[in-house]
């Protein structure tokens, strides 16, 4: 599974190591507890419809790029800081990455997950 990234200029990956969060545990514990991880990395969460998502960085000690989507256009990216962080916008999708591997990625892009 990766997490793909298409604009004017073409597609790139951004991530080909991805965890899905799709339980009500997996999506509560996210990255809570983890002391890295790697720049491929990508932890995707899904839902069933578009509503208000937000995210928190509570243990969560590393800076991470926030994506969040609705039917695959990114409506909202953030850079969420270490331990304090905090973001919210409507998405069916959020995509959470190291930070910097999303500065190419703008509002209005289409960000796909390819299984």
């Amino acid at each position: 599974m990766r997490v793909e990234h298409d604009d004017r200029e073409g597609t790139e990956t951004l991530a080909s190591d991805v965890d899905v969060a799709d339980t009500f545990l997996s999506r509560a514990r996210g990255l809570m507890f983890r002391r890295s991880i790697p720049d491929d990395y990508a932890m995707v969460f899904t839902f069933d419809d578009a509503d208000e998502r937000d995210l928190h960085m509570v243990c969560v000690p590393f800076d991470l790029d926030a994506l969040w989507l609705v039917d695959g256009e990114v409506r909202e990216k953030t850079r969420l800081r270490a331990w304090r962080g905090l973001g919210a916008a409507v998405a069916d999708t959020v995509v959470e990455l190291p930070a910097g591997a999303a500065d190419d990625v703008e509002v209005g892009d289409s960000v796909r997950i390819v299984e």
